[in-house]
């Protein structure tokens, strides 16, 4: 088991990129998985903060203009760049609307996950995931009422309860791993780790096609149209990101754009609670290839470009 876990830690980036498809081919999967839907969610956040450097972290503390500047890029320059572009093009009404509250929303949680695997800056990944969770239920709603003219009916005390709750649990988890286990041994076993959150990620992934098949089959063009609008969408946040931060180097500016380019669109289907059309929950699914596939397409990229001098 061992073993077969190192080979997946290696080969993480190409097992993401194939796992996703099976949700999508296979729905009984799907449908057995959907109640795996939190709890695969919450296993990469508790894994990430057992490995990541905390001391790396901390310096953000004393860069408080940097991390606020990076989070409303995050948060409503993103969303209102996406908003922009949509208003241009042909899109469905739904379409128009799921684009731009996926820009809204935070970076997925796993983007820390796959920091580590691709390389980039893990510290800054986490700092700007868990302050963007906790903001986004209130930045959420207003882009959403003031970009689409929409009202997202959140109870925000709920709804930060839950985040906090989620988030502090995955924390109090690691913490106590992080004192139970030597540091010695956890650095020993990080392919082990990150086979552990592949394996979630794939699961989450699965979960989350649970009735995209069957509207693929009555609505092939609508869901085309949103798998070509989920693969723009990533790597225009990820290209524009990386471009206006390029100059605080190039392992803060490729994690930047990591982080906007992916986002946590399970936020969102808290938030909506299921009043929100299908098409946009179709469209949350379909936006799991990008991110799921274009790790694997970058992680040489990424290697290059941190190897120049």
């Amino acid at each position: 088991m061992l073993r077969l876990l190192d080979f997946i830690g290696r080969h993480a980036t190409r097992f993401m990129a194939l796992g996703v498809l099976v949700g999508f081919v296979a729905p009984p999967l799907a449908e057995l998985a959907a109640p795996l839907l939190l709890p695969t969610l919450l296993i990469p956040l508790a894994i990430a903060p057992l490995r990541l450097d905390w001391s790396a972290a901390a310096r953000y503390r004393t860069r408080p203009w940097l991390v606020a500047l990076l989070l409303a890029w995050l948060l409503v320059a993103s969303p209102t760049l996406v908003a922009a572009i949509a208003a241009l093009l042909p899109l469905p009404v739904a379409l128009e609307h799921a684009l731009v509250l996926m820009a809204a929303s935070s970076p997925i949680v796993s983007a820390v996950a796959i920091s580590f695997l691709v390389g980039l800056d893990a510290p800054l990944a986490i700092v700007l995931v868990v302050l963007a969770t906790a903001i986004a239920p209130v930045t959420l709603p207003l882009v959403a009422r003031l970009l689409l003219g929409i009202d997202l009916q959140i109870p925000l005390a709920q709804f930060m309860l839950r985040l906090a709750l989620m988030v502090g649990g995955a924390f109090v988890v690691a913490g106590v791993a992080r004192r139970l286990v030597p540091r010695a041994a956890i650095a020993r076993n990080r392919r082990v780790l990150d086979a552990v959150s592949v394996l979630n990620l794939v699961v989450f992934a699965i979960a989350i096609m649970h009735g995209v098949t069957a509207f693929a089959a009555e609505r092939p063009l609508y869901v085309a149209v949103a798998t070509l609008a989920a693969f723009a969408a990533n790597i225009v946040l990820q290209a524009v990101s990386i471009a206006v931060f390029w100059r605080l180097g190039r392992l803060r500016a490729l994690t930047v754009g990591l982080c906007a380019g992916n986002c946590n669109m399970g936020l969102v289907l808290v938030a909506l609670q299921g009043e929100a059309p299908f098409e946009i929950a179709v469209f949350f699914a379909m936006a799991q290839l990008p991110m799921y596939m274009l790790p694997a397409l970058q992680e040489p990229v990424y290697r290059r470009l941190l190897a120049r001098p």
